[in-house]
């Protein structure tokens, strides 16, 4: 996908972050945009902030969670624009107190996870590729995963666990695109550290979904690293500009950061070798983020 001027683009979780930074890299590319979030008023003023720069952009409340709203956010979209020409499933949570051992999580940070992270996509692929598909004309969707989705350990499992099954959708996703030569191009974004808010996802819990016991806090040591760490993390903005690129070359994978190759590759030699691998842990793989 080339074209981006006058055409539409979808944004979940554009209220903030990576997702607020999609939002203005397609309005400066020409396009108008749907800025879609949980949060109404957070999406509403990058609306507002769109609009007053001259872009055109509609907001929507959306759960992504709900297969229900997220159809009727592709209905909204399509009905206002005509046709969506990009859609970025970019919502996305981490549940508080990640670095635990796996079995200390309750189930409702299972649920909430994987229903935002993972059904977040699905959903997004159920209600706006078919419509794609309909148009026929070049077209784009991104997945947000997480460099987390790409190595393994003891750290922060349940979300790691979530940007997995992430990545395998998407590459489903773009094989299967391949295989019918659809005119719609695919990427598995996978951000490091970013400096984003994802980590006070706890404002977005839904009631049903708070563990009896209260949220885990994280642990003073975690929290003294991420401080220092934020100094020195990837802007939104510039994951934005990296996603640009990607779409504009056709790129399936894009890792926002070469600090982890090391990390990936022995993960994928211990597979391939039949052998018992060196995880790192979590503070091992925040530090790495110093480098960016």
């Amino acid at each position: 996908m080339r074209e981006f001027q006058d055409r539409a683009a979808v944004v979940t979780g554009g209220g903030s972050g990576i997702g607020t930074a999609l939002c203005w890299r397609w309005a400066k590319a020409g396009m108008k945009v749907v800025v879609a979030d949980i949060d109404l008023a957070a999406a509403e003023r990058v609306r507002a902030a769109l609009e007053a720069a001259g872009h055109g952009a509609i907001a929507a409340k959306v759960d992504v969670s709900q297969a229900a709203e997220v159809e009727q956010l592709a209905v909204l979209a399509c009905h206002t624009y005509g046709s969506v020409a990009l859609l970025c499933n970019n919502a996305g949570i981490v549940p508080s107190g990640r670095y635990r051992p796996v079995w200390e999580y309750p189930l409702e940070d299972w649920q909430w996870a994987f229903d935002v992270n993972l059904m977040g996509v699905v959903h997004g692929i159920r209600s706006f590729v078919p419509r794609m598909l309909a148009q026929n004309t070049p077209a784009h969707i991104v997945n947000t995963a997480s460099v987390a989705g790409l190595v393994s350990g003891s750290g922060s499992p349940v979300y790691s666990a979530s940007k997995h099954a992430v990545v395998r959708v998407t590459e489903a996703l773009y094989a299967s695109l391949q295989e019918q030569g659809a005119p719609i191009g695919v990427t598995l974004l996978c951000p490091g550290l970013v400096n984003t808010r994802i980590y006070e996802s706890e404002r977005n819990r839904p009631d049903n979904l708070r563990p009896a016991t209260g949220a885990a806090a994280e642990t003073p040591e975690l929290q003294a690293v991420a401080a220092q760490l934020y100094a020195h993390a990837l802007s939104p903005e510039a994951v934005a500009e990296q996603v640009f690129d990607a779409v504009q070359a056709q790129r399936l994978y894009q890792i926002t950061s070469d600090q982890y190759d090391g990390v990936i590759r022995e993960h994928v030699d211990a597979l391939l070798a039949r052998r018992n691998p060196v995880f790192p842990s979590l503070l091992d793989l925040s530090l790495r983020d110093r480098r960016v």
